[in-house]
């Protein structure tokens, strides 16, 4: 029975959205471009409604306090998270309007403060640059690519990529370990090109390099064999940065921007996306309980420019 309800409930909500799409086109008399982005925004919304349980006639101001609080939580600028939100109370206005919903619960919902700064998003064409700016004629250079691949394949704080142990890593199911703010930990996907960026900085790490004491398990190793520091990798990222002709000023924590804004850009889960990262607020935190692997795994590699375009060859 609950089968046969969301089978009409879903031909019921494709009617709306065509309805909904002449609307911005007829009526509205909106350009393509700008029909295409209220339709992109939309399908934000929808996909995590999917997740949720959730249809558009059961929507409520709550619910969609949850999806905002959500872009907010993986970093998408203020100013993306208004325009999305304002695609939805377009959608919600033209249920009502059309008869669709007696309420709308997107009346009442607010948009972020504009003056919200966070750090700049990188493009994947300046991530390429940056890599291509890696001296790879030394052994740091592959140490140094394996560092940038997996700080944007894996959207990893700074802090959780210094303390990235060998333990931890599990490359034949394209899965690391990683441990968090309160010592949370969480499996996220691996691409196959840090992967390979990984197993080639390993197999240098295991043979030349010299590793002091108590540092054996570490992934990525000081020249003089410790573990690596935060400052090291944000100077890293500077130089290489300056070496690449980037004038944006970006940070570690700018590569899990990029991570998390090139993934919803994709189509992504906002759920997923959320859980990959290891975000935990008041407003968002029962959403990232329920996510299993292969969950993740598929969204990642989807949806993430590694694995769409990554062929296995440089």
């Amino acid at each position: 029975m609950k089968s046969e309800v969301d089978a009409r409930n879903k031909e019921k909500q494709q009617v709306v959205l065509r309805k909904y799409a002449q609307y911005l086109k007829l009526e509205k008399a909106l350009s393509v471009n700008t029909q295409d982005a209220y339709l992109g925004d939309l399908e934000k919304l929808l996909n995590f409604l999917l997740t949720e349980g959730l249809n558009i006639w059961d929507v409520t101001l709550d619910d969609l306090e949850h999806f905002s609080a959500g872009l907010h939580d993986i970093g998408i600028h203020p100013r993306s998270q208004a325009r999305i939100l304002s695609g939805v109370k377009s959608f919600f206005h033209f249920m009502v309007m059309a008869e669709y919903r007696d309420d709308n619960p997107a009346e009442l919902l607010e948009s972020p403060k504009i003056g919200f700064k966070i750090p700049e998003v990188l493009t994947v064409q300046e991530i390429d640059d940056i890599l291509d700016a890696i001296d790879l004629s030394t052994n740091e250079g592959h140490r140094n690519r394996a560092i940038i691949e997996t700080l944007y394949s894996c959207g990893l704080r700074v802090s959780e990529l210094c303390n990235l142990k060998l333990s931890d890593l599990y490359l034949d199911e394209s899965f690391i370990k990683v441990e968090g703010k309160g010592d949370k930990q969480r499996l996220v996907p691996i691409s196959p090109r840090a992967i390979k960026e990984i197993t080639t900085w390993m197999s240098i790490r295991n043979t030349t390099w010299r590793i002091k004491p108590g540092c054996e398990d570490f992934l990525f190793l000081a020249r003089w064999g410790n573990s690596l520091s935060r400052i090291m990798i944000f100077n890293l990222i500077k130089s290489l940065a300056e070496k690449a002709g980037i004038r944006k000023s970006i940070s570690p924590h700018t590569f899990r921007h990029s991570f998390a804004t090139h993934l919803l850009e994709g189509g992504a889960n906002l759920r997923a996306i959320q859980s990959m990262l290891g975000h935990e607020s008041i407003a968002t935190t029962e959403i990232y309980t329920h996510i299993d692997r292969s969950m993740l795994r598929s969204e990642i590699i989807n949806h993430h420019p590694r694995n769409i375009t990554y062929t296995g060859k440089d």
